[in-house]
């Protein structure tokens, strides 16, 4: 089982926390896309839109009289067809979110979690004690942490910290966001991820309690050889023997 260091504001290491093998295993590249794409796509405002020929200003009123005339046969200024007239078959407004099974949605932050510890951008201190809301001692604190680039601040829900918040929010390339609010794209997005103690020990747990009985044998007995087979049930009988039994 793999350990990540804790350190306080101050750079100095507390202590050290145990990672369970079932998160921070293997990457799945192809889910973390979806999960992506699922999320950009959850973001599009959608607004777009055309007006068509009921939706123009102009008169609905036949020009000319159908035959007679020589001239081809109209019946209003606003059909497609004219200069000003509506627009055919044009976007409308609309959602652009769809379905995402929560399976996939916890087996994509698993492997956001285990790409950042493997690429060492994962960080865990044991609280964002922060006694003044001032941003210039809130950058000494990340500079303390080696965060040179962006970072992700992921605190407890329950915890309502209005120091931390005052004190990163004019930061640039920072963002904090809730323990039940973090997201792979969160994840993927900024350099470093920063995660409190008790944030980092519930999601694990969490994360932990969502995947299957399948990857849970495959993370505790790897090595341990394979499983044995359950006995199978014995073959039910056809029609055609029972008959023949009876005759």
């Amino acid at each position: 089982m793999a350990t990540i260091d804790i350190h306080n504001l101050s750079g100095v290491k507390v202590g050290t926390l145990e990672l369970a093998d079932e998160v921070f295993g293997a990457v799945n590249e192809d889910l973390l896309w979806e999960a992506v794409k699922h999320y950009r796509a959850a973001q599009h405002a959608g607004t777009h839109a055309t007006k068509n020929r009921w939706r123009v200003s102009g008169s609905g009123k036949k020009l000319w009289k159908q035959k007679g005339t020589g001239r081809a046969r109209v019946g209003s200024i606003r059909s497609p067809l004219w200069r000003h007239g509506g627009t055919v078959h044009g976007p409308q407004p609309r959602s652009y979110e769809y379905a995402f099974p929560r399976k996939k949605l916890l087996g994509a932050l698993r492997s956001a979690l285990a790409a950042k510890f493997a690429d060492g951008k994962l960080i865990v201190v044991n609280a964002f004690d922060v006694k003044e809301p001032k941003t210039k001692l809130f950058r000494e604190a990340l500079d303390n942490l080696k965060v040179a680039s962006t970072a992700l601040l992921v605190e407890e829900a329950k915890n309502g910290n209005r120091n931390l918040e005052l004190s990163s929010r004019n930061l640039d390339g920072v963002e904090l966001v809730r323990r039940n609010e973090v997201h792979p794209y969160h994840l993927l997005r900024y350099d470093c991820a920063i995660f409190t103690q008790p944030a980092m020990e519930k999601l694990q747990v969490s994360l932990k309690d969502s995947i299957s009985k399948r990857q849970r044998r495959a993370a505790e007995g790897a090595g341990e050889g394979e499983p044995k087979k359950a006995a199978r049930s014995p073959r039910r009988r056809t029609r055609h023997e029972k008959a023949a039994e009876v005759a």
